[in-house]
Order: structure tokens, then C-alpha cells, then sequence
């Protein structure tokens, strides 16, 4: 029968090197660490240890169980203090987000991680149906979608915007709606819609629809659309995180555009759950982060 006790005795006889010092540190008697060890010894059907009069050597098992110890009693220290919803800088972090998002976030929690190792971060990259699918079955406690989600089991609320660009090959000299129509578009999961609400709102005279544009390609992976954009292929529409984040940076240029559009980021989680205040900790910090590097400010309303 499996028996933590027996792991707890057996790491100390590991590190103590004596029966005699387990047993005062553990408040036992000798005889009492001489059989936790060997009711593990039996439980695991292996010897553990290689006695030498009052010494002993472990054997390969007995390093295999010490490790699997020192994991085994990690594993549960970090369990106990997930469970403590208020804590800031412990416990199980489980976040989903389209590619667009996490370019950038998931390098800044992995430098909160460095910074708090208490905290572990599963992250997930996903389209939004993925990740509303996820949510719903307890996969994640988190996700970040770029629309509005309606789900009776759900909880959706507004939590940051992000400047939408339109990015074009850098030797690109034209403004206008026809010179764009020239070169193209390149799409992706989230392009058409992007694409068309910074166009409507800054060619209202001439934009009617996306149709109006000659697809140059798809990709659905939108860390990649720039790379087409890059070796002149077309334009594209993406949020600044993603032009911030990419490698093509220097081979294209953001053209100007007098009225500003946003793709709006949304929080969903379970609805009636309390979200831990780890996360809140998490997406407050690279909120204000992005409010400063624009505005050079940080003013932060919580969205959790």
C-alpha cells in the first residue's frame, strides 16, 4: 500500500546518511526508520539499500525512489498552494490565445516565471473556437479571443485593445486604395475582418468591401503573413504586437493612416468561477506594460 510517510522517511535517511540522525530529526525510534524502509523496500519489490554495518549505499532503485521523492513531495508543496486562490506568486497558471496575442505574452509571463518560480504557465496557442471549447471543459481557466463570445456557461468581458496595422512591402510607395489594390492582400484567420474595418474607417469614399482586393494568399498562422508581405507579395492587416514581434519587421513598413482602428482582446472564463488573482497579477502587468510603451502610461482598470 502507498504510503508518503514512507517516502518522507526514506529522503531523510538519504540526506541524514544515518538511522540514528533520521530518526531524532523525524522524532521516531531507529527501529521505527528501519521499518518505513522496508515496508517501501516491499511496497516497490526492490532493495533500496546496500547495508554496510552501520552504513549503508543505495542501490539503482534507491536513487530512482529518491528522486521520484523529492518530485513526489515538490509536486504536492506546489498542489497545496494552487489551491490558495488569493496567492500572487504560486500556482498553476492555464492560459489559451491566438498566435497574435501570445507572440508577446507568453514571453513576458515565461520572464514573470524567472521572476516568481512558484508559478507554473501552461500556455496554449489556439484559434478562438478552440479555445471557447477548452474553457468549457475545464482545459483552461483562461483564454484570450478576439471577439465577443455569447455562451450561457461563459463569462466574456473586454480587456485590452491593440492598434491595428496596415503593413506593406518596404519599398512600397503608394497611399492610395487603388495602389493597394495594385499589390494585393494577403489573408489570414483574423485578416478580413482587420483589414476591413481600418480600410472602411480611412477610404470611406472608395472601400466597399474586401472582395475588392486580389487575394495574393492565406496563411494560418499569422506570425508567418508578414514574411509574404516582406518578399513584396501584397499587404496585410495585423495588431501591432504581431508587427512588434516579427522577424520582417525591417523589411516592411506600417503605412500612415489618419484613423486609428483596434482589435479588441476579450477574457473568457467559466461563469460563476472566481478567476485566482495570480492571473489578474499576469494581464494587469503586460496591459500596463503595453499602455506605457504607447502612451507612457499605465493606467489599469481590472478586468478579472
Amino acid at each position: 500500500m502507498f504510503n508518503a510517510q514512507y517516502f518522507r522517511t526514506f529522503i531523510t535517511l538519504v540526506e541524514t546518511g544515518s538511522f540514528t540522525r533520521t530518526a531524532r530529526r523525524l522524532d521516531m525510534t531507529q527501529p521505527g526508520v528501519s521499518q518505513h524502509v522496508r515496508k517501501l523496500e516491499q511496497y516497490l519489490d526492490k532493495p533500496l539499500l546496500v547495508r554496510q554495518g552501520r552504513r549503508f549505499m543505495l542501490t539503482e532503485a534507491g536513487r530512482r525512489a529518491y528522486d521520484y521523492g523529492l518530485r513526489l513531495f515538490a509536486e504536492h508543496e506546489q498542489f497545496r498552494h494552487s489551491l490558495d486562490d488569493d496567492a500572487l506568486d504560486t500556482g498553476e497558471c492555464r492560459i489559451a490565445s491566438p498566435g497574435s496575442v501570445g507572440l508577446m505574452l507568453y514571453p513576458y509571463i515565461l520572464g514573470q516565471q524567472q521572476m516568481t518560480p512558484g508559478l507554473t504557465v501552461n500556455y496554449s496557442f489556439a484559434f478562438s473556437h478552440e479555445i471557447v471549447s477548452d474553457v468549457l471543459a475545464g482545459r483552461h481557466d483562461l483564454g484570450i479571443v478576439t471577439e465577443p463570445i455569447r455562451h450561457p456557461e461563459l463569462d466574456c468581458r473586454l480587456w485590452h485593445q491593440e492598434p491595428l496595422c496596415l503593413v506593406v512591402p518596404a519599398d512600397f510607395t503608394g497611399t492610395s486604395l487603388t495602389e493597394l489594390m495594385g499589390i494585393g492582400f494577403i489573408n489570414y484567420s483574423d485578416g478580413v475582418s482587420h483589414a476591413g474595418a481600418l480600410l472602411r474607417s480611412n477610404f470611406p469614399e472608395e472601400f466597399r468591401s474586401m472582395n475588392q482586393f486580389r487575394r495574393q494568399g492565406f496563411t494560418n498562422e499569422v506570425a508567418m503573413v508578414l514574411d509574404a508581405v516582406a518578399r513584396g507579395l501584397g499587404f496585410t492587416v495585423v495588431s501591432r504586437l504581431v508587427l512588434e514581434t516579427s522577424p520582417w519587421q525591417r523589411q516592411v513598413k506600417e503605412l500612415d493612416l489618419p484613423v486609428a482602428e483596434h482589435e479588441a482582446l476579450h477574457l473568457v472564463s467559466r461563469a460563476g468561477s472566481r478567476v485566482p488573482r495570480r492571473y489578474e497579477r499576469l494581464l494587469e502587468g503586460f496591459r500596463e506594460q503595453r499602455l506605457r510603451e504607447r502612451f507612457g502610461y499605465g493606467e489599469v482598470v481590472s478586468p478579472l
